[in-house]
């Protein structure tokens, strides 16, 4: 007979299958049987100071160990403050499971306090919503797993009523069988290869449903075969090692980059797009080709909806067989590719464009940083003129080396993910970069860091403005408004909440503190401060 469970546990166990290891999230009376399951089926909880940044402390360790996101709230209002995150694992395609607690059905029609339709407010940023029913715990748990985890990853809801979670259930083993990777018919393969072969300006860009299908051998095997240089999203950069000779680095947001980049996209015969989501992309990347006049093949795991470009071969299917089945190089294929050599010159200008060789501001921060940390440290990013200056110039080795809302785009996600990926990989360097602005934001969870254990270096760039807007202001000729406020000692706080601190004006004195900060078993805030307008003409 099988084992009595409450519902509470049904749900806990089956996270538990699917890898996660982590909860985040504030407790309140309404998920303390929710929260006792999950320790119960071992997986540890761990207390952040708001639930938005939990849900971030969740995505920074999703990046290390590929397992759904855990974010647990309480009715209300510790609901309302995870819309952020939730919005943001929706947009930049995190798998996660969004529990909540809530009042059991027949009590909400005659309380009010707190109750609000947890459901309907999730509704629009998630990819399902489901309200935990004792019978069908097991199944409502693998269905918010599988929709959670399958492409495009996201976030699932379960709104878990009070009475409910300690409801006596049983795990009658309901598991969906996951699908198989599928690749195109024989007769749209040959197509593709004779594209292949005829091609005489490929070019390709990566995307971060490549990442979410783990393709980067398969991909490198291919481009290698062919000889075709790429691009990246910012969320796949690392792919392939950027150093390598076919990269052409990231792109997305800089218009500086775009005006190298794109050029050479309208002169490419074939544009490939692998796993390219273009979610992370700014406006100017939509209809850069007319699928008409020049060919592009398009290989991501869900149809077009998003109508920023057109395919002229729209491949549904998943990347690493159908890449597996065009790597073989055609012996009649073109023995020239680019034989302009315009990849060669783009990569320099870009280089040209991209200095590392500044005395200071935010370039030279940036620089410093990527030359006195280790070439393994794990880096974050949170939302501000600095991430597009830092996604061109931070060098990648790896896939997910450099983690950002590039999607939504947030503000306040940096510094929380940083402790994330230190919590699931404590053996590597890892460092955030914010503004100050968004640093401000989550300052509280420094104490988190500091509760944990854990040292990550945590640097911000602190010129006392909301630089990209200012700048945006600027050159709209628009009033200075609302955009400058007064510096401040953030590396007092560092010591505050129980870590370093060191406030740095040029690049010795910050090299002199990372070396510290990396020698540290402490969190170290480091305030790079830079004078405004220090991005001008760089992004």
């Amino acid at each position: 007979m099988s084992e009595s469970l409450r519902a509470a546990d049904v749900l806990a166990r089956q996270l538990y299958e699917a890898g996660c290891r982590h909860a985040f999230g504030m407790p309140g009376g309404e998920v303390l049987t929710l929260m006792d399951a999950l320790v119960q089926a071992g997986i540890q909880f761990h207390l952040a100071k708001h639930e938005n940044a939990a849900g971030f402390i969740g995505e920074g360790v999703y990046h290390a160990d590929g397992a759904p996101v855990i974010l647990l709230a309480t009715l209300g209002p510790g609901a309302l403050n995870g819309v952020n995150v939730v919005a943001n694992a929706h947009q930049d395609r995190v798998p996660m499971l969004v529990l909540t607690g809530c009042v059991d059905a027949a009590e909400e029609h005659s309380y009010t306090h707190q109750v609000l339709d947890h459901r309907a407010v999730f509704a629009p940023i998630t990819k399902a919503s489901f309200r935990l029913n004792a019978e069908a715990a097991d199944q409502i748990a693998d269905k918010a797993v599988g929709i959670a985890t399958e492409p495009r990853n996201g976030p699932v809801h379960i709104d878990v009523p009070i009475s409910t979670a300690e409801t006596p259930t049983r795990d009658r083993g309901s598991r969906r069988a996951p699908a198989r990777a599928t690749q195109p018919d024989d007769a749209t393969l040959a197509q593709a290869h004779d594209w292949l072969s005829h091609a005489a300006r490929p070019l390709a860009i990566i995307g971060l449903d490549s990442l979410q299908e783990d393709a980067a051998p398969e991909i490198r095997a291919f481009l290698e075969a062919h000889q075709i240089p790429f691009v990246t999203s910012y969320k796949a950069k690392g792919i392939l090692p950027e150093t390598h000779p076919l990269c052409l680095g990231g792109a997305g947001l800089s218009p500086l980059a775009d005006k190298h980049l794109l050029p050479l996209l309208r002169d490419a015969d074939l544009i490939l797009g692998l796993g390219y989501d273009p979610i992370e992309m700014r406006p100017g990347w939509r209809n850069l080709w007319n699928p008409s006049q020049q060919r592009m093949i398009d290989i991501t795991p869900v149809s077009n909806t998003h109508y920023m470009h057109q395919a002229s071969m729209a491949l549904t299917c998943a990347l690493k067989p159908t890449l597996a089945a065009l790597t073989k190089r055609d012996a009649a294929a073109s023995s020239e590719i680019w034989p302009c050599n315009s990849p060669a010159r783009v990569r320099a200008a870009l280089q040209a464009a991209f200095p590392t060789d500044d005395d200071w501001g935010p370039a030279g921060v940036i620089a410093e940083c990527r030359a006195t940390l280790p070439a393994n440290t794990l880096a974050t990013a949170d939302s501000g003129a600095h991430r597009i200056l830092l996604s061109q110039m931070w060098t990648c080795h790896e896939p997910r080396a450099l983690i950002q809302s590039s999607a939504l785009c947030t503000m306040g996600c940096a510094l929380p993910m940083a402790i994330g990926r230190k919590l699931a990989q404590p053996e590597r360097p890892v460092v955030s970069f914010s503004g100050d602005a968004g640093f401000l934001m989550t300052a509280g969870e420094l104490s988190t860091a500091a509760e944990m254990g854990l040292a990550p270096i945590f640097v911000v760039f602190a010129d006392a403005s909301l630089a990209l807007i200012e700048l945006k202001q600027r050159q709209r000729q628009m009033v200075n408004t609302g955009v400058n406020f007064k510096q401040h000692d953030f590396a007092a706080m560092g010591h505050a909440f129980g870590g370093n601190g060191a406030t740095v004006r040029n690049r010795a004195e910050l090299r002199a503190a990372l070396e510290q900060a990396l020698a540290s078993d402490r969190f170290t805030v480091i305030s790079a401060e830079i004078a405004p307008g220090g991005y001008d003409g760089r992004i």
